[in-house]
């Protein structure tokens, strides 16, 4: 996707040292007033290092590059059905999946999935384009997910996952507090003939797989999990958070007892690469959803009442 020409910058500012950004943008006296430099941030006109920011207390490091851009940026933000697109360029398309969407086809629906939107999204601009699988989110999980715009492309991503996806991290509100905090989980994972992976502590012939979690909060019977997933297995963080006791909220398949949000409560949040053909470093974060932020905001307020 190129620039449009209205797409205009109206300052560039460079960091120096660290910051957080409403007060880096009030010291640089970007707008006249506080209220007038808030108004910038919620009208989505701001970009850090040439990606939207909209958080004031985002922290800004030496090196970075803070625009401000005549337009809201959000109009650039493309609904499908089941999905926002964040990015897209010649070569790669980035989404944020919304719960309950297929990311492809399986032999029992082929219609309502990301895969087919994008590909009907393309072929109006392009009859001949086609984008192509990388990796799925389950049905009932959310999140950021990247497409290949040719097959070539999407032999590179498979073959050098690693090294092109630097940061691809999930968040999760599970049952309970887990004990400790902030651990790793190791197994090895084998699929039984009801496709539900089975974890073994011992090597058994399955394929190995390490998670890493921290908590970030626990309030009432809920706890928020960050993970950083060492290797990348299907249903790899549902598993192993059956299996040290603290299943992922809403997900009966893996030992979850309720389901109060009608989805599994996991949400994939931060992904940044390495773009495979030009080099450039892309960042994306999506926020946490409402409904499972519920879960913990409303068992606080029920606590403090």
């Amino acid at each position: 996707m190129r620039n449009n020409p209205k797409d205009k910058s109206l300052q560039e500012i460079k960091v120096i040292q660290q910051a957080q950004l409403l007060d880096f943008l009030i010291e640089k006296q970007v707008r006249k007033s506080r209220n007038a430099v808030k108004s910038l941030l919620a009208h989505k006109q701001i970009k850090v290092n040439g990606k939207l920011v909209t958080q004031f207390d985002f922290e800004l490091k030496a090196g970075d590059k803070v625009s401000v851009m005549k337009f809201d940026q959000s109009r650039k933000e493309k609904k499908l059905k089941g999905a926002k697109i964040l990015f897209e360029d010649d070569d790669i398309i980035v989404v944020d999946k919304e719960a309950g969407f297929l990311s492809v086809s399986t032999d029992k629906e082929k219609s309502r999935t990301v895969f087919k939107a994008l590909n009907e999204y393309v072929k109006k601009k392009d009859k001949n384009g086609r984008v192509f699988v990388l990796h799925r989110l389950d049905r009932e999980v959310s999140g950021l997910m990247i497409f290949a715009r040719n097959p070539e492309l999407q032999e590179i991503f498979q073959k050098n996952w690693d090294a092109i996806v630097i940061n691809y991290a999930y968040v999760a509100v599970v049952d309970g507090r887990p004990n400790p905090s902030n651990g790793t989980v190791t197994s090895w994972l084998t699929e039984n003939k009801n496709f539900v992976m089975m974890s073994s502590p011992t090597d058994n012939g399955g394929l190995k797989s390490i998670t890493h979690y921290k908590t970030i909060k626990s309030i009432g019977r809920y706890s928020l999990l960050s993970f950083n997933l060492e290797t990348r297995r299907k249903n790899q963080i549902r598993v192993h958070m059956q299996q040290i006791g603290h299943s992922v909220v809403g997900d009966k398949k893996y030992g979850a007892s309720n389901n109060p949000i009608k989805r599994i409560a996991l949400h994939a949040g931060e992904l940044t690469l390495k773009h495979p053909a030009t080099g450039e470093l892309l960042e994306f974060k999506s926020s946490v959803p409402k409904n499972m932020q519920m879960l913990l905001t409303d068992i606080s307020k029920k606590k403090d009442s």
